[in-house]
């Protein structure tokens, strides 16, 4: 744990819940009005109801109090046994893209390029993010294992970055919207499974099919092109990228 945060959670006062609350509440909200580049500690102090100490007591700058809201300690802290391969993958899927997908858009790209900034934060995004998402894998591959299900066994951390990778480049360089994200990702659990020896068989429309809670097919797009089709597009004179 950072110094920072040491000096953070030790010592003085209980924190209050329900001041907790309030301030990932507001976080929320003003990420949706005004965005993350506008967003201040000030302006949420106001809408939560605290005084600007009792946020100080909690994040130190405004980076750090967007990270707690977004990715709170219980993210992906378990792996519960959904009975196969395929589908302890999509529930992580699932994680990972509504971990994406759910903040108002520009949030993530521009909590990331702060992350990688601030040594510190990048130090708990390590641990609370991306090494928790490999310790879920390992134990996901552990279970396939015993089931008797993998030929092959993956690096966790490759397989992370075959689940993580493709999602941020969808929403964020692409500018697809979350609403399309089904078709990627049973592509990515075909994928996952090839490079585990699994069988690829989605077994019908449930949590092992890949889609994504909660989206639709018929969401509005964030501003890319295509066809509603996933796949390449193609290039070419006047056809665009």
């Amino acid at each position: 744990m950072s110094a920072r945060r040491q000096a953070g959670s030790q010592g003085g006062r209980p924190r209050d819940s329900r001041v907790d609350e309030a301030i990932a509440s507001a976080v929320r909200e003003l990420l949706t009005e005004v965005g993350y580049l506008r967003l201040t500690m000030a302006e949420v102090a106001a809408r939560a109801g605290v005084g600007k100490a009792a946020i100080y007591r909690r994040h130190a700058t405004k980076q750090e109090m967007i990270f707690d809201v977004l990715l709170p300690d219980r993210f992906l802290a378990v792996a519960p046994d959904r009975g196969s391969l395929r589908a302890d993958l999509a529930a992580v899927l699932t994680e990972i893209a509504d971990s994406m997908a759910a903040p108002p858009q520009g949030t993530v790209p521009g909590l990331l390029a702060d992350i990688h900034a601030d040594p510190a934060l990048r130090e708990r995004f390590d641990e609370r993010y991306l090494g928790a998402q490999r310790q879920t894998l390992t134990e996901i591959l552990d279970r396939a294992a015993a089931r008797g299900e993998l030929t092959a066994r993956p690096d966790p951390a490759a397989l992370n970055a075959l689940l993580v990778g493709p999602v941020f480049a969808w929403l964020f360089l692409l500018s697809e919207s979350p609403g399309r994200l089904p078709a990627l990702t049973s592509a990515l659990l075909d994928a996952a499974l090839a490079l585990s020896g699994g069988s690829s068989d989605n077994g019908g429309s449930g949590p092992e099919s890949g889609h994504v809670h909660g989206a639709t097919e018929e969401s509005p797009r964030r501003g890319g092109r295509g066809d509603g089709k996933f796949g390449p597009r193609r290039i070419g004179p006047g056809g665009g990228a």
